[in-house]
């Protein structure tokens, strides 16, 4: 008896970690996609009052084009900074002009180099402006952009 209890807490425990796993998945990609339809709508106001987008304010930080700031969203820091901040924040690194995102768990994602933090550059790939990731990210065998 006590070996199918243990099986079956072990089991629990396995399927509660993909959970949270997939929990932050869709967490990440919420804020991307929130950070994806601010650049869409600051470019439909900008094309509506006939401004062109400078070099300077693509170099804003993008997390000011929301509402409100995410909960998890830490502010403006350089890279080596964002390295020690909390697992699960997001950072805006102006260097790069980049976005960042420190997951709970790295072993999550599958990915080439052993930087923890997931960096999106905000580029002006064409208007409005894009996200676009460093290298692919993969979590847990889907792609993460």
């Amino acid at each position: 008896m006590a070996a199918v209890v243990l099986a079956l807490v072990l089991a629990f425990a396995r399927q509660m970690r993909v959970l949270q796993g997939q929990a932050e998945r869709s967490a990440v990609q919420s804020t991307l996609g929130a950070l994806r339809s601010a650049f869409v709508l600051d470019h439909l106001q900008q094309m509506t009052r006939s401004e062109t987008r400078t070099v300077a304010s693509m170099q804003h930080n993008p997390f000011e084009l929301l509402e409100h700031y995410p909960a998890n969203y830490f502010g403006t820091m350089s890279a080596s900074q964002a390295s020690a901040m909390p697992a699960g924040g997001w950072v805006f690194e102006p260097a790069c002009i980049c976005v960042g995102y420190l997951p709970v768990r790295t072993e999550w994602l599958d990915r080439p180099d052993e930087d923890p933090i997931l960096w999106y550059r905000v580029g002006d790939a064409s208007a409005p402006l894009q996200l676009t990731a460093r290298q692919a990210y993969v979590w847990h065998g889907q792609a993460l952009n």
